[in-house]
């Protein structure tokens, strides 16, 4: 639980740095397709578009990860690898460029959030172990409506980090628990 506070504390860090010395790291995000945007694959997770995204994603994401981080059979380290590239990747090869003639640039933890619901899921099943299955249902209980945001929409949402978020994480734990 340790791990997951200090991960989530850098998110918060990151949003302290911005405020006080006032700039704005977004540029940093995701620009799909473009060159200068695929920086955004390392940093989009860190940024949040104001303090009120940071915290609808804190909480989630510590959950989570606390979950991940629990158990070494979920393979953590590399699990939290693969949905972080893989997320940004897709998201930087399927997201949106523009959203009402602005240029859209991809923030936010929700694509690991997404991804991590979906591994848990996946993988408790894949895993034969009712520990894992158990814990697998409760994610699908508490976090699984949150699938509705894989639905395309108009808006700031990057509903396209939040599908590739799942699928990255579905895809690690098909690939991690064979």
């Amino acid at each position: 639980m340790q791990i997951s506070f200090w991960l989530v504390g850098i998110l918060f860090a990151v949003k302290a740095a911005e405020i006080v010395l006032r700039v704005r790291l977004d540029p940093f995000g995701i620009l799909p397709r473009d060159t200068h945007g695929l920086i955004g694959i390392l940093f989009s997770p860190l940024l949040h578009g104001g303090t009120a995204h940071l915290i609808a994603n804190a909480t989630p994401l510590f959950v989570l990860l606390s979950i991940l981080l629990w158990d070494r059979n979920y393979k953590p380290g590399s699990t939290i690898a693969i949905i972080w590239i893989f997320s940004g990747l897709g998201t930087w090869c399927l997201g949106r460029q523009e959203f009402q003639g602005e240029p859209t640039v991809h923030i936010g933890a929700s694509s690991l959030i997404y991804g991590l619901v979906a591994y848990l899921i996946v993988a408790g099943f894949r895993m034969e172990s009712w520990r894992a299955i158990f814990m697998a249902i409760g994610v699908f209980v508490f976090y699984g409506g949150i699938f509705y945001g894989v639905i395309p929409r108009d808006g700031l949402v990057s509903w396209e980090g939040h599908l590739c978020g799942a699928i990255a994480g579905a895809w690690a734990a098909v690939r991690q628990h064979r």
